[in-house]
């Protein structure tokens, strides 16, 4: 199979569908009522505490502009929130060219939504290593599988998506929306990706030191063996 070549993007594009699942949330109370004040017809796709705390920040407004991903991909959590994005329908959604017809048609065919922000930050795996006592499965336990997933590709896509992994940044994304009358631009786009691939490849960096730095001893007696 050949590898897709793009030739033609879109400079800015309209945020009418976001995706957020965040461990920290920081700054939701103020950023999702600003994304909703450029668009009230947004739809905020979520899973989740992160569900939970949107549907509290945006209260009557969630009936319109919230949807439970369980909900959209018609699949219901895991136990614990193991598996809650790895879905093909959020995927086409963030990896969608806008002048691809063939992805266009899959959309269609699919009946999914296509993604124009994606803000995602991670399990705290730092936070869990450098805590006193901490054992094996504790810090396996707090390996994000599906967060890194989204981010890159949202990433990857820059050239229509935006990813979002620093509450830091909301405000920025905020000016950049009132400034373009609700859109965001490539050259933001851009920025966006090369933060978010540097924040997985040092996620996957403390977690890679974490391992090489964690004997066999020290897994094989956390666990009772079947």
């Amino acid at each position: 199979m050949s590898k897709n070549v793009v030739n033609k993007i879109d400079e800015f594009v309209k945020v009418k569908n976001v995706l957020i699942s965040v461990s920290d949330k920081t700054g939701l109370d103020t950023f999702v009522p600003e994304l909703i004040k450029n668009n009230p017809d947004l739809k905020i796709f979520s899973t989740g505490g992160t569900f939970s705390k949107i549907q509290e920040i945006i209260g009557s407004n969630a009936n319109k502009n919230l949807i439970q991903v369980s909900d959209y991909t018609g699949q219901p959590e895991t136990q614990g929130g193991l598996v809650k994005t790895l879905d093909f329908r959020i995927y086409l959604g963030l990896l969608t060219e806008t002048y691809n017809k063939a992805h266009i048609d899959d959309i269609n065919r699919t009946g999914s939504e296509i993604i124009d922000m994606v803000v995602v930050n991670l399990y705290p795996f730092k936070e869990t290593i450098a805590k006193k006592g901490v054992t094996v499965e504790d810090a396996r336990g707090n390996i994000d599988i599906g967060g890194p997933t989204m981010i890159r590709a949202a990433a990857k896509n820059f050239i229509r998506v935006t990813s979002v992994v620093n509450p830091e940044d909301y405000q920025m994304i905020v000016d950049e929306l009132n400034k373009n009358s609700g859109k965001l631009s490539l050259e933001l786009r851009f920025n966006m990706a090369k933060r978010a691939f540097e924040h997985t490849a040092k996620y996957d960096r403390s977690i890679a030191d974490f391992l090489s730095e964690t004997t066999f001893e020290n897994v094989n007696k956390c666990y009772d063996k079947g």
